[in-house]
């Protein structure tokens, strides 16, 4: 039967030192868990005052004494310590407390308790059950095993030490993972038939495994449609200065030191939009000087709040309960004080014969130089036959409010930087006509009807921005606007797969919706990850689309592309492999 524990809980600790002990660390432990702040808000600040109140509290209540003491050193069988956390949180009468510290007296003196490897009902018939799922062993089938045959099945989670117990789940996880992936890929191999048909359009995405989703969306929105995967930085290692830049940006893979510079400058004849976007651009720049000037003086900060408070509060007020809308006008207002002015990039050096050397990068690349980089690309990832109308380069960023970790959610291929500006420069080299006319000379043979287009998807909102369309060619404009609309449907339903990993998403939610959210979530500064990318990457796979074209992957995967037809030596391949470890191990660290 049940022992009375009241009747001796006086041995309970031994000896009285040993209680007061207990008794002021349990007060600690209740002062730590914020319980006690309301009834003794005022000596909550003075451990000696509150320690007294507490002790006294806890002597007169020794039930609740014994089951909390129990409770947090960890002693409690799951079915008792869920039953304390219940009367913990419910602030329960004094009956209850002493029901529950007669099963828990009772416990402490079984001989259970004294041999915790003892297997028992509440301590492994749970794990068990569990481990029978996942071995996929019927109900009937542990009936029929022996005791000694259940022993060995739980051995793997008791006996081994906890270092090699967590390797072998490791191992065992990525055995799964291995050999399902395997299994898909086995199944849809040998679709590849070439490129019979001509595409309607190609977009080459970073390698990134935040890609994979809209690649995915695309090719099953337009099956004339091309995907290919390539580094981000898509050989142009060179040093970047937008237009509105006061210095370079390498943008390139951290282990390259660029010898170019290439830079955004204003398009011949916008001499007046350009004129004002700088003069725009250099008031706001100084209004912010002030302003950042101000608040960080002691005295001058305090006549700031009380003056601007009026008008921070609603743009506090949106960031807070409408992060979307208030991002949009904030852009929008933007956009309007600091107009954009027509740009183009100056990629082509004017001094061909002067040295290109890191310590002393060039402006521009030569003609030579250009057609090498565009080549390499272009056989690297097997694009070297059957162009489409339009052939997008699509770099990738992103944007986050309030992320300590920006440069992570960036091109690993340049740096940790948008990629855009790569994008933009390849383009820009792929259409000049000395370039084309070399390639032919390679073997390359890009019909004229071709056009480069360089853009940047931006990962974290779905939002794609391309650059130089002025200087498209009607047809394909033409292309580029059919393109764009299957580009818009897959960025929808790229944000519709993401919001499966978003706890503040709506459940099930429309793609519309579900854009709506990720773009809400890039604007509001109480998202410090956003995007949660990354999150899940394991594998790489280095070969023609056609090899994992209809797969769904889960944006876990790194798609590399690569035609072993034009590789007969293996060095593309070499190449590739020993870009791929670095980035993939960057990556997951």
């Amino acid at each position: 039967g049940m022992m009375n524990w009241r009747q001796q809980h006086a041995d309970y600790p031994a000896n009285r030192g040993h209680r007061v002990a207990l008794v002021d660390y349990l007060a600690v432990r209740l002062c730590l868990d914020g319980l006690w702040i309301g009834r003794w808000c005022r000596e909550i600040w003075n451990l000696e005052g509150t320690l007294p109140a507490l002790r006294d509290y806890l002597a007169a209540r020794p039930a609740e004494a014994l089951v909390r003491h129990a409770l947090y050193q960890g002693r409690l069988p799951e079915y008792l310590a869920s039953r304390a956390r219940e009367l913990v949180e419910e602030r329960s009468s004094l009956t209850a407390w002493d029901t529950l510290a007669d099963m828990v007296w009772t416990w402490l003196h079984s001989p259970v308790a004294a041999q915790p490897g003892t297997h028992t009902v509440h301590g492994s018939t749970w794990r068990l059950f569990r481990l029978a799922q996942h071995l996929g062993i019927s109900g009937g089938e542990l009936r029929a095993l022996s005791a000694a045959d259940l022993e060995r099945l739980l051995d793997p989670l008791d006996v081994l030490p906890a270092s090699v117990r967590g390797a072998l789940w490791q191992c065992a996880y990525e055995h799964h993972y291995r050999d399902a992936l395997i299994n898909a890929l086995a199944n849809n191999h040998g679709r590849w038939t070439g490129r019979a048909p001509r595409p309607r359009a190609q977009i080459v995405f970073c390698i990134d495994d935040r890609e994979e989703g809209i690649r995915r969306h695309l090719e099953e929105l337009n099956p004339r449609i091309e995907t290919l995967g390539a580094a981000g930085f898509f050989g142009v290692a060179m040093n970047w200065r937008g237009l509105d830049d006061r210095e370079v940006t390498p943008l390139c893979p951290v282990v390259v030191t660029p010898a170019h510079e290439v830079r955004e400058v204003g398009r011949p004849g916008a001499g007046a939009e350009l004129a004002l976007h700088d003069r725009r651009r250099d008031l706001r720049d100084r209004l912010r000087a002030l302003y950042h000037g101000i608040r960080r003086n002691l005295l001058s900060s305090a006549v700031l709040m009380d003056a601007l408070a009026p008008a921070v509060l609603p743009v506090l007020a949106g960031k807070l309960f409408a992060p979307r809308q208030q991002g949009q006008l904030a852009e929008a207002v933007g956009a309007r004080w600091v107009p954009d002015a027509p740009t183009q990039v100056a990629a082509t050096t004017a001094e061909p014969d002067a040295p290109a050397m890191p310590e002393r990068p060039r402006l521009g690349f030569t003609d030579a130089e250009q057609a090498d980089r565009v080549a390499a690309l272009l056989r690297n990832i097997g694009l070297t036959a059957q162009f489409a109308p339009v052939v997008v380069l699509m770099g990738h960023g992103s944007m986050s409010q309030n992320n300590p970790h920006l440069g992570a959610y960036d091109c690993g291929a340049c740096g940790g930087r948008h990629g855009g500006p790569n994008a933009r420069t390849f383009a820009a080299m792929a259409n000049r006509p000395v370039v084309r006319a070399s390639l032919a000379e390679r073997g390359i043979a890009v019909p004229a009807d071709t056009w480069f287009v360089g853009a940047e998807h931006n990962t974290c909102d779905e939002r794609i921005t391309f650059y130089d369309r002025n200087d498209l060619p009607e047809e394909a404009d033409q292309a580029l606007r059919e393109l764009q609309r299957d580009l818009d449907r897959a960025c929808a339903l790229s944000a519709q797969e993401r919001c499966r990993r978003f706890a503040s998403a709506p459940r099930d939610p429309a793609p519309d919706r579900a854009l709506r959210h990720v773009v809400g979530r890039s604007r509001d500064f109480s998202q410090a990850r956003p995007e949660l990318g990354h999150a899940t990457n394991a594998a790489a796979l280095v070969g023609r689309r056609a090899m994992s074209q209809g797969v769904f992957l889960d944006r876990r995967a790194f798609l590399i592309s690569y035609d072993p037809t034009q590789d007969p030596s293996g060095t593309v391949l070499e190449g590739i492999l020993l870009a791929v470890g670095p980035v993939g191990a960057g990556i997951n660290l």
